[in-house]
């Protein structure tokens, strides 16, 4: 081959490897979604081609180009990956390098531990660099210095795999993307295949008009490939699309362990009181700074509740809103209301993992000298709006977090409410007690939101504040066990504090169907926008939100409001006597209790399950998936095998004994072919005979010759005798040979193409 020709054919290699690459650098966009990202690709893919064309046009050995590889990545793998650590945007910096090369061992993980789309935040772009462009280069290097050119798809597929397993639970167009690699792929592998083949075939006949014919066979045999992977891969994709999946699609990022599990920690509902000692009830916790009038600071929600301890949900008990990710970017919370703040919040006497915050958070920065440390250790909880940081913030800290002040609904408003559906971990059963008040408040009330209004107003109206530590207060138990909340409304005097009332609060809206979690936090009074708001121990509170179908989640404060808490009233009234009805029944009348029958419970009790039968179904059931897993592997086989099948049937049922002859000629050939034997082109059936060499074959070209060219018409017993020797040859052919080899020919392509993708389309009986 010429120079040119092979610089033509090194550059079509190429840009069939850019178009796999890209498809497979499409599984990354969902992660990062970022025209940095789309930069970093672009500029990843050009290096890594660069330096594979060095290396095969100079022919450096490996481990040059590994060198060569190393030294670009470092040159350019800061302002591509790291552009926050980029000198002008343009140059590496020390620091930049550092997490670059550190990047490539503890990138991934963090990768996973994150809420995506990431964009360019930290280095978490390293992990895509090191795929794209390690990829580029060995890709590339095998496609033009590599014998079998094939292999080169293998590092582009292996990113398109990791692409799919650490990107979204929810994948974009995946039929799509997966058959355009499948079709990119084995476009690729055609291609070399098909180059090796005229190679071999240019090398045997030099003659041009040969040779332009065997292209047209070869174009021929491509296009009847194509036709029976399409048939293959569209049964396969209607099989996937017909049976719809159990589950969501299982990824890495759902089964690597979160940064922070709040099962760790103790809840921060248990510890309400210690913010109320004398010691610590008029400490400085918080300076807050454009807090807006009313609003409230929020610790924490819990929507876990076990009968003992209300906690924070946590992902191992499916809860959305145990799962703390960090967060790359400012998040969007633009639907959840219009009134935008900025608030600076400087801890004082406040300290834990809980990071206090205002309304529905968009962006948290961490400022002073452990912002870095800060920022590290920074996780959020979109769902409930809980913010965490495993370093723990103490008295120094400061950061400033833009939020969104929800629009929520007056409480006499949320009469017409109807209960909504997000998804909240069961919680506990409530006392008896409880569910006792609870109907006697809804008692006459009609809708769901008028019962959760009567319910709040009656705890308001009946309910008085204790916090039990002052030597001057009515004694009043801390904690919020079921118990507890037993204790609540089992005297004449209701009496507690916050933590008690806002989970029976809690309590009541599940009982009557609203979706409901517990809030802990401050509730200052402001001292106005652009002034400093000084959180006290004091102002520690707790309320309740519930989801409702019009507003979404919706904050209700339970909370009694303070005033005197009256005389306990005696608990045994004096009995009222009433006189004993002396009146006997009929003496004719039966006890209608000894009519009664006993109750069939036969239908409410169980039907055991036949153990035999449940592993039997079991055991059928395993089997037709694995069947269905086997058929979906070797459909494309067996439509090979079939296609096989039906051409030797219409060539055996031709109308005409000559035709049956011919066809019986024409499926020897094909069987030679498809073992691997690589007649002349355009060899005449003598010809094709002696490349077979064996004397069965030239009978058999001579016997079909005699009939094809003798003046009269063939006998039905030559037709028989030529197919009965073409079973035989076909038995020869296979003889000598391994397994293996023999599955090869009974599947191979080879012989699909030209006019026998013609002939399986025509019905049988019809004239070719």
């Amino acid at each position: 081959m010429s120079g040119r020709r092979v610089r033509l054919a090194a550059i079509g290699d190429i840009l069939q490897l850019w178009l796999v690459t890209g498809l497979a650098a499409l599984t990354l966009w969902p992660i990062y979604q970022s025209s940095a990202f789309i930069v970093l690709a672009v500029t990843a893919v050009l290096l890594g081609t660069a330096v594979a064309s060095f290396g095969a046009m100079f022919r450096w050995p490996a481990w040059v180009v590994l060198i060569v590889s190393v030294a670009v990545y470092a040159a350019v793998g800061v302002p591509l990956a790291v552009p926050g650590k980029a000198i002008g945007g343009l140059l590496p910096s020390v620091d930049g390098l550092v997490d670059l090369f550190a990047g490539i061992v503890v990138g991934w993980k963090q990768l996973l531990t994150i809420t995506i789309p990431v964009g360019d935040y930290q280095s978490l772009l390293v992990p895509a660099l090191v795929m794209l462009f390690g990829s580029t280069v060995i890709a590339c290097t095998i496609a033009l210095r590599a014998r079998v050119g094939e292999f080169a798809v293998i590092p582009p597929l292996a990113v398109f795999i990791v692409g799919i397993l650490m990107g979204p639970s929810t994948p974009g167009y995946p039929v799509l993307l997966g058959t355009a690699m499948l079709v990119a792929c084995v476009g690729w592998i055609s291609s070399w295949r098909w180059r090796r083949r005229r190679a071999v075939n240019r090398v045997r006949d030099r003659d041009a008009t040969a040779s332009g014919f065997r292209f047209g066979v070869e174009l021929r045999t491509l296009v009847a490939g194509v036709v029976v992977l399409s048939l293959a891969g569209g049964g396969s994709i209607a099989v996937a699309s017909t049976l719809t999946p159990r589950a969501d699609r299982e990824v890495l990022r759902n089964v690597v362990a979160q940064p922070f599990d709040p099962r760790d920690y103790a809840s921060p509902l248990s510890g309400f009181r210690r913010y109320l000692r004398d010691d610590r009830v008029d400490e400085v916790m918080l300076d807050v700074t454009g807090l807006p009038a009313g609003a409230r600071i929020r610790i924490a929600t819990l929507d876990s509740y076990d009968g003992v301890v209300y906690a924070v949900g946590s992902a191992t008990v499916d809860s959305a809103s145990g799962t703390f990710v960090r967060v790359p970017s400012r998040l969007d919370q633009s639907s959840a209301g219009s009134d935008r703040v900025s608030v600076d919040v400087t801890v004082e006497g406040y300290q834990g993992v809980w990071v206090p915050t205002v309304g529905i958070m968009e962006d948290l920065s961490f400022s002073g000298a452990d912002s870095t440390r800060l920022d590290d250790g920074f996780a959020f909880n979109d769902t409930s709006g809980t913010a965490v940081d495993l370093a723990g913030v103490a008295a120094g800290d400061s950061y400033r977090i833009d939020a969104v002040l929800p629009d929520d609904p007056s409480l006499d408003t949320l009469r017409t409410a109807v209960p909504g559906s997000a998804p909240v971990p069961r919680i506990a059963d409530p006392p008896e007690e409880l569910t006792t008040a609870l109907d006697g408040y809804v008692e006459g009330v009609d809708g769901a939101g008028a019962q959760l209004v009567a319910a709040i107003q009656g705890l308001r109206a009946e309910g008085y504040i204790s916090h039990g530590l002052a030597d001057d207060e009515p004694p009043s138990r801390s904690g919020h066990s079921l118990d507890r909340i037993a204790e609540l409304f089992s005297g004449n005097r209701m009496i507690g504090d916050a933590e008690q009332y806002a989970v029976a609060a809690s309590l009541m809206a599940t009982r009557l169907g609203f979706p409901a979690r517990v809030v802990l936090g401050f509730a200052p009074e402001s001292a106005g926008t652009g002034s400093t708001t000084v959180v006290r121990g004091s102002d520690i509170t707790a309320w309740i939100e519930v989801d409702t179908a019009q507003y979404g989640w919706v904050a209700v404060d339970p909370v009694p409001p303070v005033r005197p808490i009256p005389e306990e009233q005696p608990e045994d009234p004096t009995p009222v006597s009433r006189p004993e009805s002396i009146v006997p029944p009929p003496a004719d009348r039966p006890d209608p209790r000894e009519e009664q029958l006993d109750p069939d419970t036969t239908a409410d009790e169980p039907q055991a399950v036949d153990a035999g039968l449940e592993v039997l179904l079991q055991t059928l059931r395993i089997t037709g998936v694995v069947l269905l897993v086997l058929f979906i592997a070797l459909a494309p086989f067996l439509v090979v095998v079939g296609a096989k099948l039906r051409r030797r049937h219409l060539r055996k049922t031709e109308p005409s004994t000559l035709g049956r002859i011919r066809g019986g000629w024409d499926e020897f050939a094909d069987l030679v072919v498809d073992h691997g034997l690589a007649p002349p082109p355009s060899a005449t059936r003598a010809e094709l005979a002696a490349a077979v060499g064996t004397l069965p074959s030239r009978v058999l070209a001579a016997v079909v010759d005699r009939a094809v060219f003798a003046p009269d018409a063939p006998s039905e017993a030559d037709a028989e005798r030529v197919w009965v020797a073409v079973g035989e040859l076909r038995t020869s052919l296979d003889s000598g040979r391994t397994r293996r080899e023999r599955l090869r020919a009974l599947i191979s392509v080879r012989s699909l193409g030209g006019g026998s993708v013609r002939m399986l389309l025509r019905r049988p009986g019809a004239r070719p």
